[in-house]
């Protein structure tokens, strides 16, 4: 038993542990005869071998410039930030709406919120397996364009009708679903994986970051020029990265050969590319993938990889075919589709998340990061009643600048799962004897726990004092900012766990995520109002029960640690998706 986890008692060598943890501070170098067939990045002082290895052909995206790859994620980055930030734009104008719209209530107007969330997770049981068949390229552009023709329906027909503001809200939540749930995967169709760790980061700052900017800027549009303008300039900026994402972002997709193109060093090779010891019998059943960011890799990788300023490719790399197509043209690669990219039927892709729910280690994974981003919807839904209420009497603007704590602790959060995420899997592979576990980035859990929970118990009770003149109005807000750091750190919790432990379940894994983090919080929309009253308006009774059942979640990883080896031995003997009939 290493470090508390139970040895399976089936496999001998059970999938995801590894013999060593990938330090992203060591890449793959190429320092002997055994990798001198592989293609290596030579920028450097020692060939750094790239993995996924890229194909001969021209167009395979691993094979372009660095700087045409950095453009198209720069792109998509600053298409997400507007995409994303329709969710919360109108958190701080609950009241102005309420006031200004008719027959519009506190609960009607956090349904505009709730709806748009409905719109985005039901819309990514769709988009994610078309895009595993025909691309990624179509989406982004269908989503930016629905963009900019939903928020122009919004801000000219919004005030108008509550009707039209809800059908505009549901499309724009299908407008965003390509950014919030493809971004990343185009990183790794990009980047090989030692050049993944920077980029990966600035695209999960511009999707979640970016998301909690925009209310501190919000409230200041609505104040000064009305709330209708924050939709126009939505509509104004996606409008300027539509043609740039037509013209300056190709199919990231391609058709790659999951099998490796070389032997596998030995497993006493520390600098080896075999490091992922697999069972002895072969998984036929395992669906190969046709995304690069879970492709049966041959380096347990993390999420956090090195990087470097250029990639040179070796011309010493073996061919495997004995033809190269010719280079695409720029016209051909504006192309929307340029061939299917994986031959599994659509159907059974857009229904392989949902048996994973029944998943212990993915029902996990959706309660630790789906809850507390549930809970910080909630607390924008009823930041508004608190804030521009008595005593405080604040407008827009001021609703706006209270989410400066969440931006904040966003930032924080990410510190924290930065630094603490790499460096607690190489102490304790090091304790471990060298022997990796997936369990161990569950540690991730314990900030999590701490900084959540204290958030969500800090802000009921705070929040109650300060309508009674017990607690500046910066103590709840310091609080909301301690959830958010929480959220954030569950979401790469749950994330790096899945992707270290269930790697050909990956995209399936990622989509129930998403589609159930998006349900919950639209869910919770219905409720934050009738709670609120039922409970006198005492933020302290309602924040005290999410506390609690954030604890009990968290709680749940014990077990997962405990059992976890076993669990994946058992999922890879018995796998569910087959069971379902869905391989």
């Amino acid at each position: 038993m290493g470090l508390g986890i139970l040895e399976d008692r089936v496999l001998e060598h059970v999938p995801g542990t590894t013999q060593y943890f990938d330090d992203p501070e060591r890449p793959q170098y190429a320092t002997d005869a055994t990798h001198e067939h592989l293609k290596c990045d030579r920028s450097g002082p020692v060939p750094i071998v790239l993995v996924p290895q890229p194909t001969d052909d021209p167009n395979d995206p691993l094979n372009w410039p660095l700087w045409r790859r950095d453009l198209i994620t720069l792109v998509l980055s600053i298409t997400s930030v507007f995409a994303t930030a329709l969710g919360p734009i109108l958190a701080a104008d609950t009241v102005l709406l309420v006031s200004t719209l008719e027959n519009v209530t506190f609960v009607k107007a956090s349904l505009l919120t709730g709806y748009f969330l409905l719109g985005c997770g039901a819309s990514a049981f769709l988009f994610v397996p078309s895009s595993r068949i025909w691309g990624k390229r179509h989406l982004f552009i269908l989503g930016t364009i629905l963009l900019i023709v939903t928020s122009v329906w919004t801000a000219a027909s919004g005030s108008k009708s509550y009707t039209n503001f809800l059908w505009s809200r549901i499309f724009q939540g299908v407008a965003a679903a390509p950014f919030e749930s493809l971004v990343n995967a185009a990183v790794g169709d990009l980047y090989f994986v030692h050049e993944r760790g920077k980029r990966m980061a600035f695209t999960n700052l511009a999707v979640f970051g970016g998301a909690f900017f925009t209310p501190i800027l919000v409230g200041k549009i609505s104040n000064d020029m009305g709330w209708p303008w924050t939709f126009w300039f939505v509509a104004i900026f996606s409008g300027v990265c539509l043609p740039a994402i037509f013209l300056f972002c190709p199919e990231t997709a391609y058709h790659r050969d999951p099998t490796p193109r070389f032997s596998a060093a030995t497993k006493s090779d520390n600098h080896g590319l075999d490091q992922e010891q697999e069972p002895k019998e072969p998984k036929e059943h395992a669906a190969p993938s046709t995304d690069s960011t879970i492709a049966p890799d041959p380096v347990g990788t993390t999420k956090n990889q090195v990087n470097h300023t250029s990639t040179s490719t070796s011309t010493e790399a073996a061919h495997v075919d004995n033809t190269v197509p010719p280079k695409a043209t720029f016209l051909q690669s504006l192309s929307l589709f340029n061939g299917r990219k994986s031959t599994d039927s659509f159907w059974k892709l857009t229904l392989r998340p949902l048996p994973l729910l029944l998943h212990p280690a993915f029902l996990w994974a959706c309660l630790i990061q789906g809850l507390l981003i549930g809970w910080t919807v909630f607390i924008g839904v009823l930041m508004a009643f608190f804030f521009i209420s008595v005593p405080l009497w604040w407008d827009e603007v001021q609703t706006g600048y209270a989410y400066t704590g969440a931006f904040v602790g966003a930032l924080i959060g990410f510190a924290v799962a930065g630094g603490l995420s790499d460096w607690s899997a190489r102490k304790m592979t090091k304790w471990n004897k060298g022997v990796y576990e997936p369990e161990f980035r569950l540690v991730l859990v314990i900030p999590q726990m701490v900084l959540g929970c204290a958030g969500l118990y800090g802000f009921g009770i705070t929040l109650d004092g300060m309508l009674f003149g017990e607690y500046h109005y910066a103590v709840p807000l310091t609080f909301f900012g301690l959830e958010v750091a929480g959220m954030v750190i569950g979401a790469v919790a749950g994330s790096l766990y899945i992707v270290d432990a269930y790697r050909d379940l990956v995209i399936e894994g990622f989509t129930a995520m998403i589609v159930f983090k998006n349900f919950f919080s639209f869910a919770l929309t219905f409720k934050a109002w009738p709670w609120l009253i039922q409970s006198s308006v005492k933020a302290e009774t309602i924040f005290n029960a999410l506390g609690s059942v954030q604890l009990v979640v968290c709680l749940l990883t014990v077990p997962l640690y405990i059992y976890g080896k076993r669990l994946r031995s058992f999922s890879y003997r018995h796998d569910i998706l087959e069971l379902c009939g869905l391989r």
